[in-house]
């Protein structure tokens, strides 16, 4: 905080007194959590902790300082997501850098890294393939708890390949990470040991298949799908295939090229 915004002023509110005022706008908005999302927006604003937070209770901060906070208010109030708004998710215990334009990790995510890491126990030097990246939390948190694997991370969204190299670089795994730009397995060079990936079902919609993990998103219900290579692909191309034919007949034989069997 700016050191002309700790000198006492009689005239300035507090910050402790803004952070109030902060969650009663969200409260206001029927935002939930509104006094923790409250400390988010202010810990963001100043680039401090909750605990230096609670500490600067008395003193002013700057006007550029409420400023920040102002404006991260407004976006939390059009509904824009905490963890855009904070550009940071922890997911299996490491911070992923998020934005728009990908999906924000979940802890329900986990299970996806502690399944596949269960089909390679033993597996030495295992290859994966992470289908549909988005910010890389899945390939990196992989990679970070297999230091002898090798991780493909494949999606079509150039927001998400950026997104994906800039968490491995962060966490230091980016030479074995491949970041591909992919339609599904389209790009995939070699064979793997595992795919997981989220499988359309037959009309276009996902659900919940064998041996599948589910996480619930605002646009939906997404499917991640565990198991060997062969078996994953060849339930993609199933999918994929049939999902093309139900939206539109004339792209079905481009899915016959683009995803091997």
């Amino acid at each position: 905080m700016a050191e002309a915004g700790r000198q006492a002023n009689a005239a300035a509110p507090t910050l402790g007194f803004l952070v109030q005022k902060t969650a009663r706008h969200l409260e206001a908005a029927g935002i939930g959590d509104a006094r923790l999302e409250a400390d988010l927006i202010w810990t963001t604003a100043l680039g401090i902790d909750r605990a230096a937070l609670y500490a600067a209770f008395r003193d002013t901060p700057s006007e550029e300082e409420a400023g920040r906070a102002e404006a991260l208010c407004e976006r939390r109030l059009n509904r824009e997501p905490v963890a855009y708004l904070m550009g940071t998710r922890e997911f299996y215990g490491l911070p992923i850098a998020v934005g728009p334009g990908v999906l924000i990790p979940r802890p329900e995510t986990e299970t996806v890294v502690e399944e596949t890491l269960r089909l390679v126990e033993g597996q030495a030097s295992p290859v994966l393939a992470d289908v549909g990246c988005g910010s890389g939390a899945i390939a990196v948190a992989l990679a970070v708890a297999r230091p002898d694997a090798v991780v493909y991370a494949l999606d079509l969204a150039p927001r998400a390949l950026e997104l994906t190299a800039h968490n491995a670089a962060t966490h230091g795994v980016s030479e074995r990470i491949h970041v591909l730009e992919s339609d599904l397995l389209a790009a995939l060079p070699r064979p793997v040991h595992v795919v997981e990936g989220p499988v359309p079902d037959e009309d276009g919609s996902s659900r919940v298949g064998a041996a599948d993990s589910v996480e619930r998103r605002p646009e939906g219900e997404l499917v991640r799908l565990h198991g060997t290579a062969r078996d994953v692909e060849r339930a993609l191309h199933r999918r994929a295939l049939a999902a093309e034919e139900h939206a539109a007949p004339a792209r079905a034989e481009r899915h016959k090229r683009l995803v091997r069997v």
